[in-house]
């Protein structure tokens, strides 16, 4: 492919089709974080459930974030790959985040 070529490449709806699917992981991640922590705080109250509670709450947040600059990356004329240090971090937050919600809950 030429230069030229890649150049005046249409992306079409592929962008937007991504940032959709973004934002629905965000919202899949809030409802887990949500009923997590509904679950963590319906217990004693002792330490360990608020500590749990604290850190699906940080997680959330890095994960939002993370999800957040990416939506926004999508909005360019010409969107960047996502970085491997970002996907590492959105893998390790969705993973953690899991754990975490199944071990509140058991």
């Amino acid at each position: 492919m030429t230069a030229s070529r890649t150049a005046g490449r249409d992306a079409g709806l592929q962008p937007e089709r991504t940032r959709l699917a973004w934002r629905r992981t965000t919202l899949a991640c809030s409802v887990t974080a949500v009923l997590a922590l509904r679950t963590a705080l319906r217990g004693s109250g002792s330490g360990v459930e608020v500590l749990a509670a604290a850190v699906i709450v940080l997680i959330w947040l890095a994960f939002l974030g993370i999800a957040h600059r990416r939506v926004r990356q999508l909005a360019a004329a010409r969107p960047p790959g996502l970085a491997p240090r970002s996907a590492l971090a959105v893998v390790g937050c969705t993973v953690a985040l899991s754990v975490f919600a199944v071990a509140v809950i058991l």
